[in-house]
């Protein structure tokens, strides 16, 4: 297993193919500090004894111990430590650790390359198996690359006036395929050493073009990264753990790239686009009911802080509020061990989360986001909308007065009081903690109309008619 710096001297050596602000940057650019300190934490806690039986799995690939992001679940126990060991990862940073989008599309694919070989005799599943065995020895961060920019919804990809609105095979030849378009909130992108690219959709006979997965090299030749940089508001007189984090995401172009055919996965197989696209989103919102219970613990935990700095956290009110965020973070994570228990195996052995567990725990996730966050508003009130800036916290003119009348309960002292606000404050009022952050909790991993559809599509309603039959007296 490799060390943060290693990791970090593997990104400092790769080609510059980022682009920010006008700029052409390399991914040790200080910009992208808070989003590669998330990246740190999946290295470090792996290091930490403690935490060994969570981050660290056995493979028998390579026959060797590693970080369990590198890993394909091979039973119940494994989903259930990986579940865990993402809420604990989480809990350190606040927000997402970006390292599951790649363990999630790996575990996917040994499934799909596995399906696709028995229906049409190809070798996808031989190549994988290779692939695992380097992703493995590597140590590396995967960056899964799945939602197309896809033009006008409304058409399919073969159907689209600009057939690049989704990525697409445009040749072949001896070495590989060549690829062109782009694919869009491709977390963590700027900052992996992989990045896996799989269909967004299902497809038709006539999207067959549009049916490709492969991994390369995130600074391969021709391909360019378009980046946006997100994070928590930077402290000079109060450092806090939770201004260290943030994120980073690319919309990743594809300009005629060519792909070596040793990393081709999926190549013209149509049937197969939805199948792979649809066990990547659940893996992946297996993985959200591990995040969103650490994002929710957080939530809860500075709901509870600042109603006990007001002083209100004896009041009914309050203590319904903390109920009621405690019983969302709760039930997804419930939701999380529940597919992890009724697990099955797949053909090659992958074990795959229970579908409908895994949906409805992302869909009571994703639409109760902004609720969690209006309780968090309500009881810390107007304060982390117009707290005094640091400057003025410890400045000799204004300093005392900020002290004096930002004070509340006795007991409190007013530094305990500025640093718990201010992160409040950081949550509900920046740009990272209500703008990104929201809108990942609703779209991440799918939004709540996929899970909707999803949880119809595999849920026996039958056997519930069945039961209502019965009871009423129905032949």
């Amino acid at each position: 297993m490799r060390t943060y710096q290693e990791y970090l001297e593997k990104l400092k050596s790769m080609r510059p193919n980022l682009h920010f602000g006008g700029e052409l940057i390399r991914r040790d650019d200080p910009r992208l500090q808070q989003s590669l300190n998330n990246l740190r934490l999946t290295f470090d806690l792996a290091e930490d004894q403690k935490n060994a039986e969570l981050f660290i799995a056995y493979s028998p690939i390579i026959s060797a111990r590693i970080n369990r992001f590198c890993h394909v679940h091979n039973c119940n126990e494994d989903l259930l430590n990986k579940q865990q060991m993402t809420r604990v990862a989480c809990n350190h940073t606040s927000s997402c650790v970006q390292r599951c989008m790649g363990v999630d599309a790996f575990n996917a694919l040994s499934i799909a390359t596995y399906e696709i070989d028995q229906a049409k005799g190809t070798e996808y599943y031989q190549r994988f198996k290779k692939y695992e065995e380097y992703f493995q020895k590597g140590d590396l961060v995967g960056c899964c690359a799945q939602t197309d920019v896809k033009g006008d919804r409304m058409l399919r990809p073969y159907e689209q006036v600009d057939k690049d609105q989704y990525v697409r095979i445009i040749g072949k030849t001896k070495d590989g395929i060549i690829v062109r378009g782009a694919k869009v909130n491709n977390s963590a992108a700027p900052i992996a050493d992989e990045i896996i690219v799989i269909p967004t959709r299902a497809l038709g006979k006539e999207d067959a073009d549009w049916a490709v997965a492969f991994a390369i090299p995130a600074d391969w030749d021709k391909v360019h990264q378009i980046v946006s940089i997100a994070g928590m508001r930077r402290r000079k007189h109060f450092p806090a753990p939770i201004a260290n984090f943030g994120g980073s995401h690319s919309l990743t172009v594809f300009d005629d790239a060519l792909i070596p055919w040793e990393r081709v996965f999926m190549c013209g197989e149509w049937e197969f686009g939805g199948r792979l696209a649809q066990l990547f989103a659940l893996y992946h919102r297996h993985s959200y009911t591990g995040c969103k219970a650490a994002v929710g613990d957080m939530m809860i935990g500075f709901a509870a802080l600042v109603a006990e700095y007001n002083g209100i956290g004896r009041s009914q009110h309050v203590r319904s509020k903390l109920a009621e965020l405690i019983s969302v973070t709760e039930l997804v994570y419930a939701a999380g061990i529940a597919a992890s228990v009724n697990a099955k195996p797949a053909g090659p052995g992958t074990f795959v989360p229970d579908i409908v567990y895994c949906n409805v725990g992302r869909k009571h996730a994703g639409t109760h986001v902004y609720r969690e966050y209006e309780i968090l508003c309500e009881l810390a009130g107007g304060l982390p909308a117009s707290i005094p800036v640091e400057e003025d916290f410890v400045s000799p003119d204004t300093g005392k007065f900020v002290s004096k009348y930002l004070r509340r309960k006795d007991g409190i002292t007013p530094e305990q009081q500025y640093r718990c606000f201010s992160a409040v404050a950081d949550i509900i009022c920046s740009e990272y903690g209500t703008g990104v952050r929201q809108i990942a909790g609703v779209h991440g991993g799918g939004s709540p109309i996929m899970e909707d559809i999803t949880i119809l599509t595999n849920y026996d309603l039958n056997a519930k008619k069945e039961i209502a039959k019965y009871l009423a007296g129905i032949k």
